[in-house]
């Protein structure tokens, strides 16, 4: 009877650590897995190991973080921006992944929140020329052209004969004549308007 009672105590034992191994272990263990899977780009898997360990753990921001990474290489910024959010509201606030949500923002022309991440991102290393680019392609997107110009000057200061920020700050003069030009042009300057007309082509 004793033997019983004790291999009845031995079984409720395993069985009660059993979810608190999981709870410990799984996470991590899951986690590791979706790193594997990410670093051989294989991102639905990733999606789905990084999926698990949030099962089990929601509040886990890294997971969160790395998922987002994985659905924004499959092309699903929604998600991964959503994800993104997820690990900064649990504490996951480093600059890369304010660039990383950045990034997500550009390309769903998101892009006052884009240069909010960006700012972020330069106020953490005000060095970090891309993200003075992309701060920048955010600002000439919204219209806002000294700014934009402002940042591609900085990426040439930062890291001289960089062959994009040329490019940039180049459509950049471009869009901002053709706003002074489109003004000159209603205001009845025929110059103004064959000028338009002959970069406009």
């Amino acid at each position: 009877m004793k033997l019983l009672i004790c291999l009845s105590m031995t079984l409720c034992i395993l069985i009660g650590c059993l979810p608190a191994i999981a709870a410990q272990m799984g996470p991590e263990s899951y986690f590791d897995d979706g790193n594997a899977y990410y670093n051989d780009e294989k991102y639905d898997k990733a999606v789905e190991a990084y999926s698990r360990a949030l099962a089990i753990v929601p509040g886990y921001a890294a997971a969160s973080y790395n998922r987002g990474l994985s659905y924004y290489r499959l092309g699903k910024l929604d998600l991964a921006i959503a994800d993104f959010n997820n690990a900064v509201s649990n504490g996951y606030d480093k600059p890369d992944i304010y660039g990383s949500r950045g990034l997500a923002y550009l390309k769903t022309a998101q892009y006052n929140f884009a240069v909010e991440d960006y700012s972020k991102v330069i106020a953490a290393n005000p060095r970090f020329p891309d993200a003075y680019h992309n701060r920048g392609i955010a600002y000439a997107n919204s219209g806002k052209y000294d700014e934009a110009i402002g940042d591609y000057n900085k990426v040439l200061e930062l890291r001289p004969g960089d062959v994009n920020a040329y490019a940039s700050r180049g459509v950049a003069y471009v869009r901002k004549a053709m706003v002074d030009l489109k003004k000159a042009c209603d205001m009845g300057s025929q110059s103004a308007c064959e000028n338009l007309r002959q970069i406009s082509k």
